[in-house]
């Protein structure tokens, strides 16, 4: 299985054929969605999913119960709840968590899942849901309004994987992103920073 990292939280998975793309959201290069077969939608916010372009690509999209993707409707959908197995791209895929991490006291959440791909690569959206299941590569929320960097470390360190790759950080400068690498190789063991473009 191929990954490669995209800005933000997109992520495209490729495997044995199959091109799978996660969060493809308004903040990530349009080249990510080039030749996939089908999406996953870890909820609904737009730095998650970008729904003008997908409804221009026409491929499966697989997101959360009760999520709201209006704009959506016209592609074939299909709505996931948490503890569902699945294939997509050709790839076994299945749903942890179920809810956004919280925000600010009083704030409203929104459905979140989490999706354990393939052979245990582990993408969890706006959460930091532990799955149930081994995961051998994690990719880490790095910054968020909802996380703290310590936040961000336990889970790492809950998940136990063999490899973990950063996701949510296209909020940070340079300085920030030099900051928070530094923190997870110092701590998360099998950490490797992946910029925009690179794969494992």
């Amino acid at each position: 299985m191929r990954i490669t990292r995209f800005t933000h939280a997109c992520v495209r998975v490729e495997h044995d054929g199959g091109v799978l793309v996660i969060d493809p959201g308004t903040w990530s290069e349009p080249r990510a969605l080039v030749g996939a077969d089908a999406v996953l939608v870890t909820h609904e916010h737009t730095d998650h999913v970008d729904v003008l372009r997908l409804a221009g690509l026409g491929v499966p999209v697989y997101a959360p119960e009760g999520a709201r993707l209006p704009d959506l409707a016209p592609l074939p959908v299909t709505r996931v709840r948490a503890g569902q197995r699945f294939t997509a791209a050709g790839i076994e895929v299945s749903a942890h968590g179920g809810r956004h991490a919280a925000i600010h006291e009083g704030q409203p959440d929104c459905p979140n899942l989490g999706y354990l791909v393939g052979d245990g690569l582990y993408h969890p959206g706006d959460s930091l849901h532990v799955p149930d299941e081994p995961v051998r590569t994690l990719l880490v929320p790095a910054q968020g309004s909802w996380l703290r960097l310590d936040e961000a470390i336990r889970f790492a360190a809950a998940v136990g994987a063999a490899a973990a790759h950063p996701i949510h950080d296209a909020q940070l400068n340079e300085r920030g992103l030099a900051s928070v690498a530094g923190w997870f190789g110092e701590t998360i063991p099998g950490y490797r920073h992946l910029a925009p473009g690179d794969t494992a």
